[in-house]
């Protein structure tokens, strides 16, 4: 299958770009910088220049592809808003050419902020809050009904090699600045995980069988103490590990307020009996807490 990535040159896109094409795909990977261009082109998928605001070579790139993979994403929570618009624009952008083809449309979203205090599953519904301005799961679903085998997956908090490991990296980063590593209250929130291998298996899972208005989680672990996660943080990088309050998460959190002291467990049972698949990567803590992981 010919599939048009978006993101293909990113963390997970990277990933998810040598498992398509090791699985007899062929990869045309959406690149906005030479960068992108040389990282796709090594990787032996073929370039097609534009960005998330070019619709047209959103539109071009969706229209000559058997299939799209929608994994690129604005991070820059203190435009979170304006972001989540752009990401909505580009899915529909996508999504219109796409109607009526039945070729597969595989959006991303997240598995948080869906419903507080309960493992999240597959057939629970996102649905719209002016708290949560990323709309990518609705966005993309909605063609479903427009005779697209459009589908989203759900990522937790995706981590292994380079260093990254979803929202943690710029807790990370947090860390760094602010001189400690927090945690809100007793940190007994759990954020669910999962290895980056794993997650580019289950994108190539449903491209080739996911149905229609299918909902996927790419989740290893359900949840994983925060308290533990800030631990590994605080000894990688030498500095206190501290409890905050919930008001004082502002302060040390700023943009990444919204998810501060958030308990985001979400189960990926469902995932696995409707596509056999089977994550069976390195566990969080494990991997971030080997030595130099922070240091890429």
């Amino acid at each position: 299958m010919r599939v048009f990535v978006t993101g293909a040159a990113g963390f997970i896109g990277t990933e998810t770009t040598k498992e398509l094409i090791a699985n007899g795909h062929q990869v045309v990977g959406l690149a906005r910088s030479d960068e992108n261009v040389a990282t796709l082109e090594k990787l032996g998928a073929e370039v097609h220049r534009g960005s998330l605001q070019d619709l047209e070579s959103l539109k071009s790139g969706a229209r000559d592809c058997d299939g799209v993979i929608h994994l690129a994403f604005i991070h820059d929570f203190s435009k979170f808003a304006e972001n989540g618009a752009i990401d909505k624009t580009a899915i529909e952008a996508m999504g219109d050419v796409l109607a009526g083809t039945n070729k597969p449309f595989i959006v991303t979203s997240g598995t948080g902020l869906i419903a507080p205090n309960v493992v999240v599953t597959e057939d629970m519904r996102r649905d719209s809050s002016p708290h949560v301005p990323r709309v990518s799961e609705q966005a993309g679903l909605a063609y479903a009904s427009r005779g697209v085998r459009a589908m989203a997956i759900r990522l937790p908090q995706v981590h292994g090699a380079d260093g990254k490991a979803g929202l943690i990296t710029y807790l990370v980063e947090l860390a760094r600045q602010k001189g400690a590593a927090a945690y809100v209250g007793e940190g007994a929130e759990r954020w669910a995980a999962a290895h980056r291998p794993d997650v580019a298996r289950l994108y190539r899972l449903a491209l080739e069988k996911g149905a229609a208005d299918g909902i996927y989680h790419a989740v290893g672990e359900e949840g994983v103490p925060m308290r533990q996660v800030i631990e590994v943080i605080g000894r990688a990088l030498n500095v206190p590990v501290v409890s905050i309050k919930k008001e004082e998460a502002g302060d040390y959190y700023g943009p990444l307020a919204m998810f501060a002291g958030l308990d985001m467990p979400a189960s990926s049972a469902l995932t696995q009996q409707r596509l056999g698949w089977t994550p069976t990567g390195i566990g969080l803590l494990a991997d971030i807490g080997q030595p130099g992981y922070f240091k890429a």
